[in-house]
């Protein structure tokens, strides 16, 4: 029968340099990838409960975890199925860390740094470390860094999307904040494309922003979308959302777009071949009295907190193909109800812009088109 005992993290280091014990990492692997102690095996914990004697040494083992609870349990367990004698690290890899014991990082194409950021998402079954590596590798559109892109890009960058780029031609006025927290005081008379860059950079130094001081037209918007996984529309303008609707239906990508007016918001998908796209829900723009912009009708602040967040994680769940995105469905929310509300988004057999064999033009008149 073997013996359990708690061990200093320096007494491991002294013992495991005399090959005196075998150091072993029991967390999971994503734990690791912000750093393992040198010399240290990994295997983690339910491998190592299943099958201890695969792992025994002839000397000791010592087991190692985050903080060296999970590690003096499991010793705990195997000290009764193991004739070596079986030690758990005081205080884990923080006390080795605080020790300054030498450290390594397993191969991976995160760095130790984006190891740690992205934890959580690295535990997640349906994201993990494959699915954070396709999150890097990824370019977003983000057009409007206002109440929509605001929380949008937030999430898109915090979340580790590799390149994010906004489009916008406004500055930061007063009147943005109350729901735009992108921005603040400081960045008052600021471009918002910049003043977002700044934001964004900070929040996540890891990921690359593009910042576009320029409104969306016929002549860039192709080029703008080109490259991109995913698009989210954050414009307040019926011009904008046509153009990026057919520039989106043009280069088969997703376009993410919603919209709010007073208490309510809503949020959609457009993919080339599902679903209708923009233009089968508007097949015209409504009049200027049925649809008035937030400056005249008034927004509910936190209203663009909602939808922007649905439209970010909308565009997460594209990028990773994970869950059933809203495409070919239109999500409505009703702030004053606390209500959503779920309709289809079918296509239009009349639409020449989605339909079988459709092919939206490039020369088109958005301005008269959406015109009184």
């Amino acid at each position: 029968m073997s013996r359990t005992t708690r061990i200093s993290a320096r007494e491991a280091w002294r013992r495991l340099g005399r090959q005196r014990l075998r150091l072993i990492d029991i967390r999971r692997r994503h734990e690791t990838l912000t750093g393992m102690a040198e010399g240290a095996d990994h295997v983690e914990r339910d491998a190592l409960a299943a099958d201890p004697d695969r792992f025994a040494s002839d000397s000791a083992l010592a087991l190692i975890c985050a903080r060296g609870m999970r590690s003096a349990d499991l010793a705990d367990t195997l000290a009764d199925r193991l004739d070596c004698d079986v030690l758990s690290v005081e205080g884990g890899m923080e006390a080795w860390r605080e020790a300054e014991l030498p450290t390594r990082t397993p191969d991976s194409s995160l760095t130790a740094r984006e190891a740690e950021r992205y934890q959580r998402h690295l535990a997640l079954p349906g994201i993990g470390e494959a699915g954070q590596m396709a999150l890097k590798q990824s370019r977003v559109l983000v057009v409007g860094a206002g109440g929509l892109g605001s929380p949008a890009s937030l999430y898109l960058a915090a979340a580790g999307v590799g390149r994010i780029r906004i489009v916008d031609d406004d500055r930061v006025e007063r009147s943005n904040l109350q729901r735009q927290v992108l921005h603040g005081e400081a960045g008052l008379g600021r471009a918002k494309a910049g003043s977002a860059r700044q934001r964004l950079i900070d929040l996540n130094p890891d990921v690359e922003i593009e910042a576009v001081e320029a409104r969306v037209d016929s002549a860039n918007v192709d080029e703008l979308v080109s490259g991109c996984d995913a698009v989210i529309d954050g414009s307040d303008n019926f011009p904008t959302r046509y153009r990026l609707n057919d520039a989106c239906l043009r280069a088969g990508v997703p376009l993410v777009f919603g919209a709010v007016e007073r208490f309510v918001g809503m949020i959609g998908i457009v993919e080339a071949g599902q679903g209708g796209c923009y233009r089968c829900l508007f097949p015209e723009p409504p009049r200027r009295e049925d649809a008035p912009g937030c400056a005249e009708a008034g927004v509910f602040g936190v209203l663009p907190g909602v939808i922007g967040t649905l439209q970010a994680t909308e565009t997460l769940k594209l990028l990773l193909d994970i869950g059933r995105p809203l495409t070919g469905r239109l999500l409505r929310y009703d702030a004053l109800e606390g209500r959503f509300l779920q309709s289809n988004l079918t296509r239009d057999p009349d639409c020449g812009w989605c339909g079988p064999g459709a092919s939206p033009p490039a020369e088109f008149d958005y301005e008269a088109f959406c015109s009184d």
